[in-house]
């Protein structure tokens, strides 16, 4: 996959750190009120919960993710997504390695 960047953008320095660092990421924010987050998940099988809609691109590595209210497990490889609905979920789980994702905020 070629290198992503974004233009004219802050960058939270703080880091959001989650299950005792095993998935970190960093807001990126836009000029127009827009906000990403780019992460990196470890090993391992977590859950999230989502407020507003969300895209998951995965630009390294691997994962498989179980939306919440389903039992369908999707492989989501480096290139491509996976879209979570407002006030739901997901578990994500990251076999081997690391899996580098971006999250953009939807709503």
């Amino acid at each position: 996959m070629s290198a992503i960047s974004f233009s004219d953008v802050s960058v939270d320095a703080k880091a959001n750190v989650y299950f005792d660092g095993r998935v970190v990421s960093h807001t990126v924010r836009f000029k127009d009120g827009s906000k990403k987050t780019l992460g990196l998940i470890y090993a391992g099988e977590y859950h999230f919960g989502t407020a507003a809609p969300e895209r998951m691109e995965i630009i390294a590595g691997a994962c498989t993710v179980v939306l919440d209210g389903t039992t369908e497990v999707h492989e989501v490889h480096a290139g491509s997504h996976f879209d979570v609905a407002r006030d739901s979920g997901f578990t994500i789980t990251v076999k081997d390695g690391i899996c580098e994702y971006i999250c953009s905020f939807l709503a």
